[in-house]
């Protein structure tokens, strides 16, 4: 059987998620995140060198990445091909988004945690001030910019294609889900109608609903 190395609020989440689309029987192995530091424990290290998650284990095989762990259940587990588009130009759709969301998207709002914590333990609270003020210049003067443009063009592209592959849900949304989530957790989406449309009718799927239950709540990026 399948395993799953699940950290809390994490993009394991969407590993669950892809395999209760695929009805594919799992089990899961549950890893709580540090209360203060926020990072996975050192027990997953045992699992994969880099301590991450997801971690998915099937046979023997050990993969990391939830862009390659997604790409592998689809290859390996989707027989019947309904979670990747058949037609060239929406399978490029696919291939482009399923990279996109780690390679560009995904790295700027890791950058915004990062640097929202600068004035926060276990920084010294002599340098609170300044590391917060640091954090809040860059953030205001980069980091929100880029992300806003990046809002923008996921606006547009959603506006004559009401999934990201095209006209059909597929694994490219699933793995865009966590940044979107992740956006709309930090920031709103409010004056994004196409996105929060996008993200209202992907999350009201009982596949993502069944992934929630069993992974638990997901408050990405506290």
């Amino acid at each position: 059987m399948l395993t799953v190395h699940h950290l809390d609020n994490s993009r394991s989440q969407r590993i669950l998620w892809m395999l209760e689309e695929l009805s594919v029987p799992y089990e899961i192995q549950r890893y709580q995140r540090d209360a203060e530091t926020m990072l996975a424990p050192a027990s997953l290290k045992k699992i994969h060198p880099l301590g991450k998650s997801p971690v998915l284990e099937d046979n023997g095989l050990i993969l990391a990445e939830s862009g390659a762990i997604i790409e592998y259940l689809q290859e390996i587990y989707d027989e019947a091909g309904t979670l990747k588009p058949s037609a060239f130009a929406e399978r490029q759709q696919y291939r482009y988004w399923m990279h996109y969301a780690e390679g560009s998207l995904m790295p700027l709002l890791v950058m915004k945690l990062i640097f929202g914590r600068l004035g926060k333990p276990p920084m010294p609270w002599l340098i609170r001030p300044i590391g917060s003020a640091i954090g809040q210049g860059v953030q205001k003067n980069y980091l929100d910019k880029q992300i806003y443009t990046h809002l923008d063009y996921l606006e547009q592209h959603l506006t004559t294609h009401p999934y990201f592959a095209g006209y059909q849900f597929s694994a490219a949304d699933i793995q865009m889900s966590f940044p979107i989530e992740a956006v709309n957790a930090r920031t709103g989406l409010g004056k994004y109608p196409h996105i929060n449309a996008w993200l209202s009718n992907v999350t009201a799927r009982p596949a993502y609903q069944r992934a929630l239950e069993t992974g638990g709540p997901l408050n990405i990026l506290r």
